[in-house]
């Protein structure tokens, strides 16, 4: 005798969905990694990273180099601080120009007494580097580099780039941003984007008032949360050679796909590392595409 097995349609559909679940979902990381030196590391492949979910190992599927165009905005400080700087901040920023356009789109912005728009997103060398002319310290101002981080923030989580990136050049000058480093951060976390960070050291800076240890801990705390990191330099001839490395690194960066469970929550922390521990990686997932209304 022949026995046929009849499955109820609710428990076959059931069974699928744990299937489902179960399967992985994919997800994408653009990882930089450097080695002591701060250059560019190449030749990496799947078996050389790892990455984790809340401490949970994740299974890492491919590795290529990306080439996913960015929005990068670079945020410049012109208050009255940065005065002997601002030479060295338009040369730098006129080569870091030159290396990344026309593949990415840039965007100027400058912070000293108020955020100012420079240049919008474009991938016009010469749009930009007439708004890098256009870089003065303002007499008698301030910065207002939390502020700017805000407005920028807010605007890339607007726009549909996958891969995102604030660059902030500054000094320890004055800072009069009233908003609290939480809510600099939060906005730089929503808005997807590896913040990175130059500092131009200078001797008797603001770093006692409430508004200068704010923008200390968005800078150490907001850099670590995004995949990006923090360079101090003691002399501002240094900022061109730390541009172009810079340039360097983003021009030379991985797409590392993993897979994860499905899962409603996302998670809280996503580490990236490689197993070659003289080389520093710097992850940032992918951001998903958000369509202004």
């Amino acid at each position: 005798m022949r026995t046929r097995l009849l499955v109820p349609a609710s428990l076959l559909v059931a069974a699928l969905n744990a299937v489902s679940v179960a399967q992985p979902r994919e997800r994408t990381l653009f990882v930089m990694v450097v080695d002591a030196a701060g250059a560019p590391v190449s030749g990496l492949g799947v078996d050389d990273f790892i990455v984790r979910e809340d401490g949970v190992a994740r299974e890492v599927l491919r590795v290529s180099r990306a080439v996913v165009p960015m929005d990068v905005a670079l945020l410049v400080d012109n208050s009255l601080a940065a005065e002997r700087d601002i030479p060295f901040i338009r040369t730098g920023l006129e080569g870091f120009i030159e290396a990344m356009i026309p593949a990415h789109q840039l965007a100027v912005v400058t912070f000293g007494e108020r955020p100012e728009v420079q240049s919008d997103y474009t991938t016009s060398a010469t749009q930009l580097n007439n708004a890098v002319g256009r870089v003065f310290a303002r007499p008698d101002s301030g910065a207002y580099l939390q502020e700017a981080l805000i407005e920028v923030s807010r605007g890339l989580q607007r726009r549909e780039a996958e891969r995102a990136v604030e660059i902030v050049i500054h000094t320890e000058g004055q800072e009069f941003s009233n908003s609290h480093y939480d809510t600099v951060i939060d906005a730089v976390k929503r808005s997807g984007a590896r913040l990175i960070v130059l500092t131009l050291a200078h001797p008797g800076g603001d770093l006692q008032t409430t508004e200068a240890r704010s923008r200390a801990i968005v800078v150490d705390r907001g850099t670590r949360a995004t995949g990006g990191y923090r360079d101090i330099l003691i002399s501002n001839q240094g900022l061109p050679e730390a541009l172009k490395k810079l340039a360097e690194q983003l021009l030379n960066q991985y797409q590392v796909v993993y897979g994860r469970p499905d899962s409603l929550i996302p998670p809280e922390r996503i580490e990236v590392s490689v197993k070659k521990p003289e080389l520093a990686a710097y992850g940032t997932p992918a951001r998903t595409p958000v369509r202004a209304k």
